[in-house]
């Protein structure tokens, strides 16, 4: 393999490597033979793995399983603290967390791969594949979105076959194919939580499913130059539960046109992103057409398989991915993008597991203590691995043993599988399972010799008998288990006559022995304790009868399977189980108690003086609201025995009196739940507790924030959040922090923006910290009475400003007029009641509902085009009974925003009040309107426009306000909105303001209708005559034949811009009855494509 080691003149850099096993001694051996150091780091519970011993040193991290792998902020210290100037991340765990790529760079530290802007958009599925689009490049038909179930169902319907994958991560991991309606909801949800449980996310989406498809990937390498090129190409088509078994390079049976097509594609990919490093752009071949190929997504980092293409090109791309993060050029390394030699040959790579498949054909991991481990040898062949004899399997890892790389310069692809099986003959593992057997039979199908593969192949004919492992293979070694075979027959040999074995179901130490010879037992009945994983377990009989035989002793290695007792079996009236005592349900063990007893003391019943004080000032408790927010009986307490952290200077005694749950409730629930399913009644719940330290946010209590939304944010839950209480807390002596500026409770709040609908309520005093997250809400209501501020009275006199009672700071009647609160209630049942129906708008549609006659709505506009009318009452006969919920009232006078329903359709509603302003659209109206586009769009809420506007509102002290900016910001909104909107001019429809009401242009809605008071123009009547015949005007000197000019023209322009010449021209769509307003809404509901 050509090096790219040159260059030994330049002082030694050293690299961290952030994973383990097979890759990071992968790592490690390019890293030396650059004359760069290592540093290796490897969990407690992987100390035995023989990566921590091919680094130049070699660091534990603390903590086990991949949890100490993907712990970003230890390896960055020890990076660090070791002077690393690299971190390699290998692929998995971290390889494709554009966070921690960004964190990196900014501790000083060059993360080997591509820039953390392209790990986001490639590392995305949908970014890729709408990168894909961008650069019309064929890609498969599928939802562009996090998807749910019914609109995957929609898919199916409309599309047939279908596959769901996980939105981030890869490895097979979250990806079902859908071949009928009835597997879907089981397998999409099961899909949600295998992607949420590997990648920290759970969304899905789903695209087409091609039956008959190849897989082929391409590897690219850029330099920080600007220069791309690719390796050549690699078949992953040999799949098992999507699952990658066999690579092989370069594709075989690819004809050079579709082969080209499929490299300037990857190639075209890369250079729209400015791609450097290693990377793989991956594609399906439609076999059926031959030739039609899409893309699927991208890999920014090393793959597993990168093995088959270092050997067909001779290139060590480990070597050249290192070189290029230092700064190299592809041209310095001696590749150059249009003279890259074809390979020549195959090389193929076999992925050998240490697994068993159950009766489903799912791949399980087996464990075990590898007693012999060795690997093939031979000109052509190459293993990577990690295992040696005597190395224990550690299930908390990859079940990989090894990857088995073989090369023929054979232009037959046979050559190359016939050396692949003749490799995998030598391979002689003992002591624990593995797929070698399953690879064996693979590699002797005539599907796989002649590579006439795709796919779904090995699940279709998984079952039929061609994989079973009775086949009789070449074997090259000797087998341990025939030269114990001695062993075995003394065992048996020395069993008592007439005796039945009572095996071990669990290897371990065997730590007691519950039965002794001669006793009778029954079945079921303990009989021995195996120590094993750090676990006892209970080992039970299996037959009844007398024992006569005990072979083993405590302390001894128990295998599975191994005998434990010989028993001579005879009738033994009933079995353990039958025998016990009856069970007593009801009965609490202390264990149990304790935790009850600790629990009770959160409770109201525990805590009458707070209760009692609370009541006093007309409040209820944190758990009075929560229990009348959520169903009966479904919310479920995160955090409940939390205290503050202050067991440096109070006794825990006192901590669990004064700071129950740290004075922060959290929890899951279930809300509306009488009319909305399970899945959409899902809810999370925060309510800060006034009654402990005036509801601050402690140490502990911004943890809970933080793992709650972490929670929300995984599972996508609304959030209904109590935040009354004074900001952050002094005092707590127990957390090492100085100003505490690094927690991630706003940061993490903040960016729940547009995922979960997030709702605040606040009674009393809200300040400081508390206040922030009120303010990040997308709907907050306050009661009568509240105060709401940035900072409290403390804040405020320690800044020198004055002194002030708190009710002196942000009162309710200001933060409603100045848009703060969006909705002002009398107390905390009535805002718990509007929390609820907020919460609905975004749950989804409801079924019963009643209305208005709508025929109210004829006269509902006066016939004098100059008399206004209450624009709320024409919504309430509109909308359904009871339905609207009106955002900031207060605030914008002239612009009206907030939710309907329409036969129990959820909608948002915008619209102009003519009684403020003529309905003419000032600043605050604009933002106020841009603030409900967003949220609507956000969560796919359809808005309703009702258009009464003389246009943008203007002058010079208007302008003062920003106007010019905020209508900007309005078009832009507008344009940027993916929800359906509808509008419906009531009556004036003029100029900019106009179109502001309808999305931009009145062409750009579903549908744009107007009432038959509707009257249009470019520009206010009045002031149109006025400006285009102010010469006209100016030449008559009687004032009454002026006038009676001015009169008449503005007649004609009324006349000419009234609705039905306004239609007549098509430049709306049309003119209704208002009675059939809701008939129209409902036709543009009923329009919409499910899947969108």
């Amino acid at each position: 393999m050509e090096e790219i080691a040159a260059h030994s003149h330049m002082a030694s850099k050293k690299l961290l490597i952030a994973n383990r096993g097979e890759v990071a001694i992968r790592i490690a051996r390019a890293t030396a033979a650059l004359g760069w150091e290592s540093v290796v780091v490897f969990s407690e519970d992987d100390a035995d793995s023989k990566h921590r011993l091919c680094g130049d040193y070699s660091i534990p991290l603390k903590g086990s399983g991949s949890h100490s792998y993907l712990d970003g902020d230890q390896l960055i210290r020890i990076a660090k603290e070791t002077h690393c100037s690299f971190l390699h991340p290998g692929y998995g765990f971290l390889s494709e967390n554009a966070e921690f790529a960004e964190r990196c760079l900014a501790e000083g530290l060059q993360f080997v791969g591509p820039s953390p802007q392209v790990v986001k958009i490639l590392g995305d599925k949908l970014e890729a594949i709408r990168l894909a689009e961008q650069n019309s490049i064929p890609v498969l038909a599928g939802t562009r979105g996090p998807t749910t179930i019914g609109q995957a169902k929609n898919f199916f319907v409309q599309h047939g076959a279908l596959m769901i994958k996980a939105l981030s991560g890869g490895g097979g991991r979250g990806i079902r194919r859908i071949r009928n309606l009835e597997q879907l909801e089981e397998d999409f949800l099961r899909c949600s939580s295998e992607a949420n449980a590997a990648f920290g996310n759970g969304d899905l989406y789903v695209e087409q499913f091609l039956p008959r498809a190849r897989h082929i990937e391409v590897q690219i390498v850029g330099d920080v130059h600007g220069e791309i090129a690719h390796l050549w190409e690699r078949d992953c088509t040999l799949q098992r539960r999507n699952q990658k078994l066999i690579e092989v390079s370069p594709a075989p049976n690819l004809s050079s046109e579709i082969r080209d097509q499929i490299l300037n594609s990857a190639l075209q990919l890369a250079r729209s992103v400015q791609y450097s490093s290693l990377g793989t752009f991956e594609f399906l071949l439609d076999e059926e057409t031959k030739g039609r190929f899409y893309f699927i997504e991208a890999n920014p980092r090393l793959q597993v398989e990168h093995t088959v293409t270092e050997q067909v090109t001779g290139i060590d791309i480990l070597q050249m991915q290192l070189r290029i993060a230092e700064g190299q050029s592809l041209k310095n390394l001696g590749i150059w993008p249009d003279a890259i030699a074809p390979p020549a040959g195959f090389a193929v790579q076999l992925r050998i597991n240490a697994e068993t498949f159950d009766q489903t054909g799912n791949p399980q991991p087996s464990t075990g203590k590898l007693s012999v481990f060795e690997s093939a040898t031979g000109p052509g062949i190459r293993v990577d691995t990690s295992a040696y004899s005597g190395y224990v399997m550690n299930p908390n890892f990859d079940s990989l043993l090894a990857k088995l790389i073989v090369r023929t310069k054979s232009s037959h692809i046979s050559d190359a599988l016939a050396l692949a099986y003749r490799a995998l003959s030598d391979f002689n593992i003992q002591g624990v399972k593995t797929n070698k057997t399953f690879l064996q039979n693979l590699l002797l199908l005539p599907e796989v010799e002649n590579y006439s593969v795709y796919t779904g192949m090995i699940d279709e004919i998984s079952g039929s008998g061609r994989f079973e492992d009775s086949k009789i293979h070449k074997e090259f070694s000797f087998s341990s288990d025939k030269n114990d075979s001695s062993s075995k027959a003394v065992e048996i040999n020395e069993a008592p006559l007439g005796t039945l074995q009572v095996p071990s179901s669990i290897s371990g130490r065997l730590t007691e022995i519950c039965v002794a010879v001669g006793e009778v037992i029954r079945k079921g009945q303990k009989i021995a304790i195996i120590s094993a994983m750090k676990m006892e377990h209970v080992i039970n009989a299996e037959v009844s009868g007398l024992v006569e035989m005990i072979p083993v002793s405590i302390g001894s290695v128990i295998a599975s399977g191994q005998s434990l007792l010989y028993v001579r079996p005879s009738d033994v009236t009933g079995s353990a189980l039958e025998n016990r005592d009856e069970i007593d349900f009801d009965s609490i063990r202390p264990d149990l108690q304790n935790l009850l007893n600790r629990l009770s003391l959160n409770e109201d019943s525990s805590r009458s003086q707070a209760v009692a004080k609370r009541h006093k000032r007309g409040q209820r408790t944190v758990r009075e609201n929560i229990a009348d927010l959520c169903d009966p009986g479904t919310f479920v307490e995160y955090g409940a025995l939390a205290i503050a952290a202050q067991r440096r200077r109070r006794s825990l005694d006192e901590l669990i009196k004064l700071s129950p749950a740290d004075g922060l409730v959290t929890g899951l629930a279930s809300v509306n739940g009488s009319l909305f399913d399970r899945h959409k009644s899902r809810c999370a719940v925060l309510a800060y507790d006034y009654t402990v330290f005036m509801g601050t946010q402690g140490a502990m209590n911004h943890k809970k924030t933080d793992r709650l939304l972490q929670v929300v944010k995984e599972l996508r839950l609304p959030l209904v959040f109590f935040t009354e209480g004074g900001g952050g807390r002094p005092g707590e002596v127990d957390m090492p922090a100085v100003a505490g500026l690094d927690l991630h409770t706003f940061r993490q709040y903040a960016s729940l923006k547009g995922i979960a609908p997030r709702i605040a309520i606040t009674s009393g005093r809200c300040f400081a910290g508390n206040a922030a997250l009120f303010g990040s809400s997308d709907i907050t209501i306050a009661t009568q009475g509240s105060n709401i501020g940035m900072g409290g009275p403390v804040m405020v006199k320690g800044g020198g400003l004055g002194n002030f009672s708190a009710e002196d700071i942000g009162p309710v009647d200001i933060q409603t007029k100045n848009g703060v609160v969006d909705i002002l209630v009398k107390d905390e049942v009535e805002a718990v009641q509007i929390a609820k129906k907020a919460l609905s708008y975004f749950q989804g549609n409801i079924i019963n509902f009643s209305c208005s006659d709508q025929r109210a709505l004829r006269i509902a506009i006066p016939e004098n085009r100059l008399r206004s009318y209450d624009i709320r009452s024409l919504i309430e006969i509109l909308a359904d009974a009871d339905s609207f919920l009106e955002l900031r009232q207060q605030f914008a006078l002239g612009m009206v925003t907030g939710f309907i329903r329409i036969e129990g359709r959820a909608l948002g509603l915008i619209a102009n009040d003519p009684t403020h302003l003529a309905g003419a659209i000032d600043a605050e109206g604009a933002d106020k309107a841009i603030d409900f586009i967003k949220l609507c769009n956000s969560f796919n809420i359809p808005i309703l426009f009702l258009c009464d506007t003389p246009g943008f509102m203007v002058g010079p002290e208007v302008e003062k306000r920003g106007l010019v900016r905020k209508a900007g910001r309005l078009f832009e909104e507008s344009a940027a909105c993916k929800v359906p909107i509808f509008t419906v001019v009531l009556r004036k429809g003029y100029g900019l303001g106009a179109m502001a009401m309808a999305g931009g242009s009145f062409h750009a809605p579903v549908f744009t209708i107007s009432w038959p008071s509707g009257e249009f123009g470019a520009m206010g009547i009045e002031g149109e005559i006025r400006t285009g015949f102010q010469k006209e005007l100016a030449e008559i000197t009687d004032w009454n034949e002026r006038q009676k000019l001015f009169d008449r023209l503005v007649n004609e322009a009324y006349e000419r811009g009234k609705a039905m010449n306004m239609a007549s021209y098509l430049e709306i769509d049309a003119v209704i009855d208002p009675a059939d307003s809701r008939k129209w809404i409902l036709r543009g509901l009923d329009s919409i494509p499910k899947v969108l």
